[in-house]
């Protein structure tokens, strides 16, 4: 196939795409990725590349870990993939929650260690909304967006929140809030017909009001970035729709923390500008299954571990 820069978008993964090892095969591939991580334990302080290699498992998926983590793995990919492919070029740039900071480096929105401070600190600031408001997450599957909605309503109280969180393809969302809200809304999901309705591994109810206690700092910490207009335009999970100018971007940044992530939107608008390749830059393949699940069509490509370069100098 032939490159289309008009054709292809790049798309970095979220939370629940970490896992012991990540980036370590690359690492041993390319000098680069080294170099990467060699930066990222400098800038924070302490040896993330040993706790993205090595686990353990508890450590990793605490949330203040595995933001960083997911982060650094994606810039290291990206930057393996534009040493490969100097001219490579892309029509738009989205990441899925957490991801949307490695969407503003590919965009040349945001630099290297400026972007890894932030996701610290949102990994930092959101653990510590969960300690003070603790909550949860889980994932419907088979019931429909409005459906959905309905329910959360119902099992709301004021004090007791929970929200559709992350509209991630069709008949696949996440809701978060309150944990007895949650529970709540996971018996009536069961009783309007949903295929499963199961508790995620999360000790935070992300993209919720439950997040509250970050916001102040957070948007502090979104202020003092040195954000500026995005090079290619990056797709807003809060928007599903292109971000060109600094002021979006943070904008978007910080009502992410207690909005819904629209990703099936946001691929849907891309796809509808002729969209047909993803490139999906960073630990697993969970983007490109969801992608899937949104267009049949649609082609995504997994670029987080040296096999997958090999496969892709096949393809480009």
């Amino acid at each position: 196939m032939a490159h289309d820069p008009h054709r292809t978008a790049f798309l970095f993964p979220g939370q629940g795409s970490q896992a012991v090892g990540m980036g370590k095969e690359l690492a041993s591939a390319f000098e680069i990725v080294h170099q990467i991580f060699a930066e990222a334990d400098e800038i924070l302080g302490f040896q993330l590349s040993d706790l993205a290699w090595k686990g353990p498992d508890e450590a990793l998926n605490d949330t203040v870990n595995t933001q960083p983590a997911l982060f650094v793995h994606s810039i290291a990919a990206l930057r393996v993939l534009q040493q490969l492919y100097p001219d490579l070029q892309f029509a738009f740039v989205a990441g899925h929650s957490m991801g949307e900071l490695s969407a503003l480096v590919a965009a040349s929105a945001l630099d290297f260690p400026h972007a890894l401070r932030l996701v610290r600190t949102r990994g930092q600031l959101m653990k510590q909304a969960g300690e003070i408001s603790p909550g949860g997450m889980a994932a419907i599957l088979g019931l429909d967006i409005p459906v959905l909605e309905n329910i959360c309503l119902a099992a709301s109280s004021s004090s007791e929140p929970v929200q559709v969180a992350n509209d991630n393809c069709p008949g696949q969302v996440v809701i978060s809030g309150a944990a007895p809200a949650l529970e709540r809304a996971l018996a009536l999901a069961e009783q309007a017909g949903a295929r499963r309705a199961v508790r995620l591994a999360v000790s935070i109810a992300a993209h919720s009001p439950l997040m509250a206690h970050a916001q102040t700092a957070f948007n502090q910490a979104v202020s003092t970035a040195p954000i500026i207009d995005p090079e290619i335009p990056i797709i807003g999970n809060v928007t599903a729709i292109p971000l060109k100018k600094a002021s979006q971007v943070r904008s978007d940044l910080r009502a992410q923390l207690n909005s819904r992530v629209r990703w099936t939107e946001s691929i849907q608008f891309m796809l509808a500008q002729g969209v047909t390749t993803f490139l999906e830059i960073g630990n697993n393949s969970v983007l490109t299954g969801l992608l899937k699940r949104i267009d049949r069509q649609a082609q995504g490509i997994p670029l987080g571990a040296p096999e997958d370069f090999d496969k892709l100098s096949q393809i480009l």
